[in-house]
């Protein structure tokens, strides 16, 4: 890669997804954008844009570099502002990644955050699935369970994700609650699309009751939410958001083999970046507010 402005003209198309928008943002004419496009593509000897009368979107060799582009852009934006001076100036992206079922937790601290300095801009993504922090996917990554061992990577304890399991006043009129472990073979549940799930509640319950005794099962936390709140099932939910919601109860006791562990996930060449370091104390101090331990 000898050129990095084609890189980066490459970068600002998939961004913006327009020639014409790209070369306002890089100020070149619309030209120099196409001619960046294809010497970079005869370079690489792969097409990294489909064209379509609407713009341009990046096939699967396109994300691939374009992931490397935006870690690369956010460590050039990121020493900039050390040699300028302004590294204490709260601005531009951030992109925050989180297993599904802490919004509750999360959102408050990024609107707050938002509100306080207005030049944030925020990506919240929630996905079960790893997001690959050095190649830009994300600046901050919420995971759960065991501690991440992924080299390069700085991590730091959170919290303790509380999970309960819940059942709704209409489930609880027609099948009753469970009277102990034992009778849980007897009742219905929501469970998740993978019956392989990794999450220590969804393990505890697979050794207790069959298969199919999980009637409803889905990928999304808010559907499953929904879901154990219209009756169709028992559920587990996340303690935080379940216990501020009317018509549920308890099934059971909390226990503490339900609980997560949850970490913060950082790349160590953005660690140090002042939006990511302000993001880690304020959700940190916010979790502690919420009542995760």
């Amino acid at each position: 890669m000898e050129n990095w402005d084609e890189i980066r003209t490459a970068f600002q198309v998939a961004r913006i997804g327009t020639v014409s928008g790209a070369a306002e943002v890089l100020g070149v004419h619309h030209a120099t954008v196409i001619r960046h496009i294809d010497a970079l593509e005869g370079r690489l000897g792969v097409k990294l844009f489909q064209r379509h009368p609407r713009g341009y979107t990046a096939t699967e060799a396109g994300q691939e570099l374009l992931k490397v582009a935006q870690a690369t852009e956010d460590q050039f934006a990121h020493l900039a502002a050390r040699i300028t001076g302004t590294a204490t100036e709260i601005s531009g992206e951030l992109v925050v990644t989180s297993v599904p079922g802490l919004s509750e937790l999360v959102t408050p601290t990024l609107v707050r955050l938002q509100h306080e300095y207005p030049g944030l801009r925020i990506r919240y993504v929630s996905d079960p699935r790893l997001f690959r922090l050095e190649y830009g996917e994300a600046h901050v990554a919420i995971r759960a369970g065991g501690r991440p061992q992924e080299p390069d990577n700085v991590v730091q304890p959170l919290c303790t994700h509380r999970i309960g399991l819940y059942a709704s006043d209409s489930y609880i009129a027609r099948h009753g609650l469970p009277k102990d472990e034992d009778d849980l073979p007897n009742h219905r549940f929501v469970g998740p699309s993978d019956p392989d799930s990794r999450a220590r509640f969804h393990r505890w319950l697979a050794t207790r009751v069959p298969d199919e005794a999980i009637i409803f099962r889905t990928n999304e936390a808010r559907v499953m939410g929904e879901a154990v709140m219209a009756g169709a099932g028992l559920g587990f939910l996340p303690v935080l958001g379940a216990r501020g919601l009317p018509g549920l109860r308890e099934a059971l006791p909390l226990r503490p083999d339900w609980d997560t562990p949850l970490w913060l996930v950082t790349h160590v060449d953005l660690h140090r970046t002042p939006r990511i370091q302000l993001f880690l104390k304020a959700l940190k101090e916010d979790a502690q507010q919420c009542g995760m331990e």
